[in-house]
């Protein structure tokens, strides 16, 4: 196991831009995790192979990992909603009636929420961590997140030698928990009706687990980040006289269908083809030139993390830039304001723009690889 414990160590080492601290009680964890397991199963105990189980398990849960890392937070966290959503999907359903498709989709929101809450604990537990422990650092978020994954994708002995996935029998136990009153609180709260403030379904626990989570969500630094870059985004837009982007932008983020969409805007599938195509130019250009800097620091790509790029990433991008680039990139890592730049390196404004523009295409071309 220390073999194994050290192995694990250099490869995070290697693939993330994590602390040596942070890489180490990580791969300690997963390792403590695969000696666990391998501990308690007589199959792998009985296969006279334990070794091999042991490097196997452990290379899957580390491939969990940077799996993870590598989307980052917000893709991250989409990733794992996503495959959760759709393992529970055909098991989270009002009995009393038949809901909407959104109404469904707010079901699996509020019952994956309490889920992550579940599974947050069952981390703690089974690695003995501190009872408020919390992800800090992104990769310490990945760790949770493939542990989520994994937690709920679990089988669970049932009898007549039947077994099931965990978060499916939570799903279903959650289904039948739901009062029949719901239904039309869902349905209400997907079609953006109002509310009685003295209706009793305001107090059903769906609804009050929501506005619990809203109440969170809107405290956190990386909402209040994403809600400057969208506001930034509308700015950039509305000065260039892209208003017809910045509305059809403000739907996208409202989650409406497409359809919906183009006859809100009156458009036809061709125009609003055309206007999706234009929007994503002003998007590229907003996001590597204009307003770099606030978008890198949402997506945690900043300067400050070598653009978000893993060490061998971070080599690559070295080894195709040109000698005046890495200088650019050197003296913007320093702290130098453009102005300082362009007279150290002899460029005008426009051309130390577009060197850096360059230079960020590639280091996403290198990240998205």
């Amino acid at each position: 196991m220390e073999v194994l414990l050290e192995k694990l160590y250099q490869e995070l080492k290697q693939a993330t831009r994590a602390s040596d601290s942070n890489s180490r009680a990580i791969a300690k964890r997963l390792t403590h995790e695969v000696q666990r397991i391998c501990t308690q199963s007589q199959r792998i105990q009985d296969s006279g192979e334990v070794e091999a189980w042991a490097h196997n398990l452990a290379m899957h849960r580390l491939n969990q990992c940077l799996k993870y890392y590598r989307c980052g937070s917000i893709k991250g966290r989409v990733e794992l909603h996503s495959t959760l959503s759709a393992i529970v999907y055909r098991y989270i359903s009002l009995p009393h009636a038949q809901a909407s498709y959104q109404a469904r989709l707010n079901l699996i929101e509020d019952f994956l929420q309490n889920f992550y809450l579940e599974s947050l604990n069952a981390f703690r537990r089974e690695n003995e961590t501190a009872p408020d422990y919390q992800p800090r650092t992104l990769l310490e978020l990945a760790e949770y997140m493939a542990f989520t994954e994994r937690y709920g994708k679990r089988r669970i002995p049932l009898p007549g030698r039947r077994s099931q996935q965990l978060i499916i029998l939570r799903a279903q136990t959650f289904a039948k928990q739901q009062p029949p009153e719901a239904t039309l609180d869902i349905e209400k709260a997907a079609d953006g009706g109002s509310h009685d403030t003295d209706d009793v379904r305001d107090n059903l626990p769906t609804k009050r687990l929501r506005e619990k989570l809203v109440d969170q969500q809107d405290s956190l630094p990386e909402e209040v980040l994403r809600n400057r870059v969208i506001e930034a985004l509308l700015s950039y837009l509305k000065e260039r006289n892209q208003e017809d982007c910045a509305d059809y932008f403000t739907l996208r983020l409202l989650d409406l269908p497409t359809t919906e969409i183009e006859s809100m805007l009156q458009l036809t599938s061709r125009q609003r083809d055309y206007l999706q195509q234009r929007f994503k130019y002003h998007l590229v250009r907003f996001a590597l030139s204009h307003h770099w800097d606030i978008v890198h620091e949402w997506l945690e790509a900043d300067l400050e993390r070598n653009l978000g790029l893993a060490p061998r990433q971070w080599d690559t991008l070295l080894q195709r830039l040109s000698e005046t680039q890495v200088k650019l990139l050197q003296l913007k890592q320093d702290g130098f304001a453009d102005a300082e730049i362009t007279q150290k390196l002899g460029l005008t404004p426009t051309q130390l723009q577009k060197q850096w523009t360059k230079l960020l295409e590639q280091a996403w071309e290198i990240r998205n690889l």
